[in-house]
This record gives structure tokens, C-alpha cells and sequence, in this order.
């Protein structure tokens, strides 16, 4: 008898397995200085102010996220709110005013209209349309492509969704990146921290920006994935 074995599925382990040690590192990390209370003793609401007037935001509101996780907290562009999480707003750990300040920092690259923000909030609409229509239209079309040659193109289509969900990924990086260099920067100029408050605020925000390189990972395996199962099926 003979039995079909997948092995497609081992290009997601690396990613899978990066992805849980990316988590694990970014809840390590806000774990262990959310513990440690910053030197000159301010909160994340605190020092979200001084980076944003510091830089000519005084118009940009600041909300308090109730009930949200201490990790959820963003810059919206649309309302020009700075929007944090209780914990974060209110605690004067090491952990909340660099998360407080790396989300000044999305705001400064919104008001610096910095190209790489732009252009992902820009592509924000399709990335949303093309990342619900990307995974039916490649499993009806594999599917269907047995039968039509309608499903290859289907196929297709649904690999050229996902590129673009992929794209956003990538554009992500620098902006990530960016925001976190942005408010290390400004916490030192502003002398919010001391050099171990420093130490520690970068050992968070480079765990958290790890996570977003661990998504484009996923993204890029899982397509490699479907490419391969499409290749033996041809």
C-alpha cells in the first residue's frame, strides 16, 4: 500500500521555532524591567510628553487603552493619538517609557512624514483585502486546478495576494526599527535615562523588534510551503 507523506510542512519549523523564542524573548525582557523602576522616575505618560513637545507634537493626544494588554499600545495616524495601554501609561518601569517612547517615535516619522510609514500606511487597505481573499483563492485554486486550468490561475492570483501581505512585512522593518533608534535617541538627548536605564530599554525594544522580523519569516516559509506542495501536485 502505498502512503503520501507531506514533508512540505519542515520548511515552517525554523520559522515556527524562531517565532517562539522571539516571544519568549520580548516577554523575558518586558517581564524583567517592567520590574525595574527608572532613574529619573517617570511614567510612560510622562516621558511620551516631554519626547513629543520636545519635538513640536503638542497637538498629538495621549488615551489610555483600559483593559488592553500592557503589549498593545500604538501610534494612529488618522487621529493623531498617541493610544497606551494602562500599564504602560501609568507605571515609571524601564520597560513602559521605552514603549511609551517608541510609539513617540511612529509619531515623529507621521509628523517627518517618513517614507517608509507612509508608504505602509498607504497599503494598509489592500494588504487587508488581499490578506482575507490570499489563502481561499490558493487552496480552491490548487484544488480546482486538478480539473481547470482555471484553478492554476486562481493558484496564481492567491500567490500574488500573499506577495503583497508579504511586502508589508517588509516595509515594516524599517519602520520598527526606526521608531525604536528614534526614541533611544531621544531618551538619551532628553536625559530621560541613565546609561543601565538605557542598557535596559534597548534590551526591549530590540526583543520587540525581532517579533516583527519572526512575522515576515512565517509569511515568507508559509509561502514557500504552498509553492512546494503546488510543484509535486503539477
Amino acid at each position: 500500500m502505498y502512503y503520501y507523506y507531506d514533508y512540505s510542512w519542515i520548511v515552517l519549523l525554523p520559522a515556527i521555532l524562531f517565532t517562539f523564542i522571539t516571544q519568549a524573548r520580548i516577554n523575558s525582557a518586558y517581564r524583567n524591567y517592567s520590574n525595574v523602576r527608572i532613574s529619573t522616575g517617570i511614567s510612560g505618560y510622562e516621558a511620551a510628553r516631554r519626547m513629543m513637545d520636545a519635538n513640536g507634537l503638542t497637538d498629538v493626544s495621549v488615551n489610555v487603552l483600559n483593559g488592553a494588554n500592557s503589549l498593545v499600545n500604538f501610534y494612529d495616524p488618522k487621529t493623531k493619538s498617541l493610544n497606551l495601554s494602562r500599564e504602560v501609561y501609568g507605571s515609571n518601569s524601564v520597560a513602559s517609557v521605552c514603549i511609551a517612547c517608541h510609539e513617540v517615535g511612529h509619531a515623529i516619522q507621521d509628523a517627518t512624514h517618513y517614507a517608509p510609514l507612509a508608504f505602509r500606511n498607504g497599503i494598509v487597505p489592500a494588504v487587508n483585502l488581499t490578506q482575507m481573499a490570499s489563502w481561499p483563492l490558493i487552496f480552491f485554486g490548487l484544488i480546482v486546478s486538478t480539473m481547470s486550468p482555471y484553478g492554476s490561475l486562481l493558484f496564481l492570483i492567491g500567490v500574488g495576494c500573499f506577495l503583497f501581505v508579504i511586502l508589508f512585512h517588509l516595509v515594516t522593518l524599517p519602520v520598527e526599527f526606526n521608531a525604536s533608534n528614534r526614541a533611544l535617541e531621544q531618551m538619551r538627548v532628553l536625559g530621560m535615562v541613565n546609561e543601565d536605564d538605557y542598557v535596559g530599554s534597548r534590551a526591549v525594544l530590540r526583543a520587540a523588534a525581532m517579533t516583527y522580523v519572526a512575522a515576515l519569516a512565517t509569511a515568507v516559509a508559509s509561502l514557500l510551503r504552498v509553492l512546494l506542495i503546488a510543484g509535486r501536485r503539477s
